[in-house]
């Protein structure tokens, strides 16, 4: 079997003299106070576009509340800043208001802000103390008081809706903007139960989680009778599917993360019965290829867009946000599937140093050719490590790191790639940046983190924010408030259900944990699919 040595630990971003985390922090006094995010090529601060509201690719997600300031709070506790991270909180209660006129996406302001700020605030208040004695002095649950205002203002979303599936976007002063649109995507309007359900069990106030499930069930209820598909676009007052593509990728891919995490989180039963159908479906309707990762004959594993209502291929490409699968995989126990992904993914990397923001697998080329900094082939290289221990997941981080570091490093931090084959730049540096990509490349190197040690278990949002698994989420005091009906599950459902404490991920056999992941012939196989040879 073909052996790899471990990776040497590199030079991580954050301990870079010139890494963005040093720039934004050391840049938060000045040119980008109270901006949403730094231009790491001319080292100025971003916020919206005032001058063009229709900028949806700038406004949807820059609100005019310190974003970047934000997202990253709990990545200075796991980089070990506790004093940065202190100073962060400060700014943050100090300085950061709500009361905008920024008409922003619900989706984006809860898993970027709301997120960061109930992470942060539990963080701060954890009695288990997993980094040691982070608490600040005269601390007030400033932060879990900011969190509820910005729900509060996202709430109009959820209003004047006939399905009970939210407005794309809410102005944060006025609410849902007369001319709002009735579409939105299955992302965006099914992945708010993670935060909003947090929030409820923390403030004792079923309003939020009961507008996200709600939103959830009526996606779920909608899916394809014949396929168990969703969409990926719907019209939220008739609920008509406008966009009938079922795929894995931008528009759909958090709702099915947030499915299973939710169950972990909450331990609803109904969270993870709605999980495993769609797993199945997905399954059976959307993977091509051979039907085990490691053996047989026929074409590698890849999951492919398809119409939701009869599985037919819509089209030949795929994108960079459904790299993230392989890391639900492995919570979800099923290692070996992730194992194939992933190393999809990771040959398309390999060709180009970055992965294009779509990939055409028939054209062997890319349909759409920038990398804004993402964050989803790290997470799942990181949990796939976490799930293995394979070194050869260290030599992939290793070659991400170095990729980035080459590639995307300007004077005050790291820039979009605008084309993933010529390598020319975008002054932009997205929040998740630093909340997801340097945060999973630090842990993947770093085995004594602390998130690593605790006896506690965590998991991260869909934007990489650290949540513990405690008790407390599993307990509400509204349980006869909620009007809906408590799921009757069949015999076989419950069957499957794993406890929702615990992880159904069977670890690989010692004797594979220092061989190549897939034996070299699918390997190579994978490198011809990508035209790497």
């Amino acid at each position: 079997m073909e052996t790899c040595t471990t990776a040497p630990a590199p030079r991580t971003l954050e301990t870079h003299p010139r890494s963005p985390i040093s720039a934004f922090w050391r840049m938060a006094g000045t040119s980008t106070r109270g901006k949403d995010e730094l231009n790491p090529i001319d080292c100025q601060g971003r916020g919206p576009d005032v001058l063009n509201p229709s900028n949806i690719n700038i406004n949807d997600v820059l609100g005019n509340y310190s974003l970047t300031l934000i997202d990253t709070l709990d990545t200075l506790l796991v980089l070990g800043n506790v004093s940065e991270f202190h100073r962060a909180v400060k700014l943050v209660i100090d300085t950061v208001s709500f009361d905008k006129d920024s008409t922003v996406q619900v989706f984006e302001a809860n898993i970027r802000i709301l997120g960061s700020l109930i992470s942060a605030h539990i963080l701060l208040t954890d009695s288990k103390q997993p980094f040691g004695n982070v608490g600040l002095e005269d601390y007030d649950n400033e932060l879990l008081h900011l969190a509820h205002d910005l729900a509060v203002r996202l709430l109009p979303a959820f209003e004047n809706t006939s399905t009970g599936i939210p407005y794309p976007r809410v102005n944060l002063k006025s609410g849902v903007p007369p001319d709002s649109i009735n579409e939105t995507c299955t992302a965006g309007a099914g992945s708010l139960l993670v935060e909003f359900g947090i929030l409820s069990r923390l403030i004792g106030d079923s309003t939020f989680e009961w507008v996200a499930r709600r939103a959830v069930k009526a996606l779920w209820n909608l899916r394809s009778n014949e396929t168990g598909l969703l969409g990926n676009i719907v019209n939220i007052q008739t609920g008509q599917w406008v966009g009938k593509q079922s795929g894995l990728g931008a528009g759909m891919d958090s709702f099915y993360e947030y499915l299973l995490k939710s169950y972990i989180l909450f331990g609803e039963k109904e969270d993870y019965t709605m999980f495993q159908a769609s797993y199945e479906s997905i399954q059976n309707h959307l993977r091509r290829g051979r039907e085990e990762c490691n053996e047989g004959e026929g074409d590698p594993p890849l999951y492919v867009n398809v119409n939701m209502f009869n599985g037919q291929i819509m089209n030949t490409w795929i994108d960079s946000l459904q790299a993230f699968f392989p890391g639900l995989q492995v919570l979800n126990g099923d290692v070996e599937n992730a194992i194939c992904l992933h190393a999809f993914y990771y040959a398309i990397w390999k060709r180009f140093g970055a992965l294009p923001e779509r990939y055409n697998w028939q054209l062997q080329t890319p349909d759409v050719l920038f990398y804004p900094l993402r964050p989803e082939l790290v997470e799942s290289t990181y949990l796939l490590y976490q799930a293995t221990k394979n070194p050869f997941y260290l030599h992939v981080g290793m070659d991400i790191l170095e990729s980035i570091e080459k590639y995307t490093k300007v004077r005050c931090g790291y820039a979009t790639l605008h084309h993933v084959v010529d390598k020319s730049k975008e002054d932009r540096m997205e929040s998740f940046f630093l909340s997801e990509t340097c945060k999973y490349l630090y842990l993947l190197f770093d085995e004594d983190n602390p998130l690593h040690k605790s006896e506690n278990k965590y998991i991260f949002t869909t934007e990489g924010h650290v949540v513990p698994i405690d008790k407390r989420f599993r307990e509400k005091q509204w349980k006869e408030m909620l009007p809906f009906e408590e799921a009757v599950l069949s015999d076989q459902d419950k069957a499957r259900l794993p406890p929702a404490n615990t992880s159904n991920c069977e670890r690989i056999p010692d004797e594979r944990r220092y061989a190549l992941p897939l034996k070299s012939v699918y390997m190579r196989q994978i490198d011809q699919m990508v035209g790497l040879l």
